[in-house]
């Protein structure tokens, strides 16, 4: 049976492209980019270069580009950088409720050890209000940590706006975003978005897993995450992860060259789902259109959402019921959102990519309106 997947916000397949320039890196171009003979000397150029595609894809300078193995890894670095960078000034904290769990967690990890933590709540559609910032600022604030694009709800979050405030009010806090679920999927650089940090990961552009990058705005002086061979300039060392990272320099490189068409594609893409589930699935609520292009959330009420992904599953469709990194638990940002725990429960997310058609959202409703069939007619 053909496998329709709709869950590329939880990973992507690797092109092959990219997968081509990662075996060509371990087979091939295997040097160690510190070794000082020849393959190593290559590979130290090969890394160079890939750099800069990664850099000119997110629209940033090289040397601000840091690799990492993760958004998470990003994430944590980001977040102890910035109250490191601001221990003397104070200790509070600003970030959202419907953060990744790669910023929350670090963040309640900061306020057992003394930190003030405000979380700010989103509206019932997802979104943090400007005016919650604002009232939330004070003088000891070092940090504001906002989500780009949530990963469950597509929501946008005013990050720009964000920053603009914080210079208004003066306010020497850094600003950093997750733009994992952003990245070449909406267009933006760092500078526009005005953070001082940001994160973006590999394997959501079809990229392997494995492999990440940490943007940290010109003139920080940033902390090692990592001590000891002095790699990414001394801040992240171990040996890099060459073939993943020319993995990623693919994925990136594609991606940049296809943001316009690939954005468009699938926004029509998402508002036909968005009419279609609407129209041929009863008792499905658009809990979500997302402002991105590639995220939709939607509920079956009263069909828990596991049972509902596991049968769509044997039916040859994957879909998710939310962050595959809750593993089942339950959604802290639905909870945000003061959902009814009818539509909690039944949340279902959508994720697309430009490999997706209209045909397999018309088999995605078919199975969708026969799941409440047959699972009402199992008891139900």
């Amino acid at each position: 049976m053909p496998t329709i997947y709709l869950d590329h916000a939880a990973t992507t397949p690797v092109l092959p492209g990219a997968a081509q320039a990662a075996l060509h890196a371990m087979t091939e171009g295997f040097g160690n980019p510190s070794s000082l003979h020849a393959l190593g000397t290559d590979a130290a150029k090969a890394l160079k270069m890939q750099r800069q595609t990664v850099a000119d894809a997110l629209g940033c300078q090289a040397e601000e580009l840091f690799f990492t193995s993760c958004g998470t890894e990003g994430n944590n670095w980001a977040v102890a950088l910035a109250v490191h960078l601001g221990r003397h000034r104070g200790k509070h904290i600003i970030t959202t409720a419907v953060e990744h769990a790669a910023v929350l967690e670090p963040c309640k990890a900061l306020e057992q050890q003394g930190y003030s933590l405000t979380y700010l709540r989103p509206d019932a559609t997802g979104h943090i209000r400007l005016q919650d910032l604002e009232d939330a600022l004070r003088p000891d604030t070092v940090l504001v940590s906002m989500l780009l694009v949530n990963n469950e709800t597509g929501a946008v979050q005013p990050v720009a706006e964000a920053a603009k405030l914080l210079r208004q009010k003066q306010s020497a806090a850094l600003l950093h975003t997750d733009a994992v679920q952003g990245f070449l999927k909406l267009p933006f650089t760092p500078k526009d978005l005005g953070v001082d940090l940001l994160t973006i990961s590999g394997h959501k552009i079809g990229a392997p897993k494995g492999v990440g990058a940490l943007y940290i705005r010109k003139g920080l002086q940033p902390i090692p995450l990592l001590r000891g061979g002095g790699q990414e300039r001394g801040l992240r060392s171990g040996t890099e992860a060459t073939a993943q990272i020319a993995a990623f320099a693919y994925a990136a490189g594609e991606g940049a060259r296809q943001l316009e068409a690939h954005w468009s594609y699938l926004r029509q893409l998402k508002d036909y789902a968005v009419q279609t589930l609407t129209e041929r699935v009863p008792g499905l609520t658009i809990v979500s259109p997302g402002d991105a292009p590639h995220i939709c959330a939607v509920s079956l009420p009263g069909y828990p959402s596991q049972v509902v992904v596991r049968w769509l599953s044997d039916q040859g469709i994957c879909v998710s019921s939310g962050s595959a990194c809750h593993r089942g638990q339950a959604s802290h940002v639905y909870a945000a959102m003061n959902l009814s725990k009818a539509v909690r429960d039944g949340m279902l997310r959508l994720s697309f990519a430009p490999s997706n058609t209209r045909e397999e959202i018309d088999a995605l409703a078919q199975a969708l309106a026969q799941a409440t069939r047959q699972l009402v007619s199992m008891g139900r």
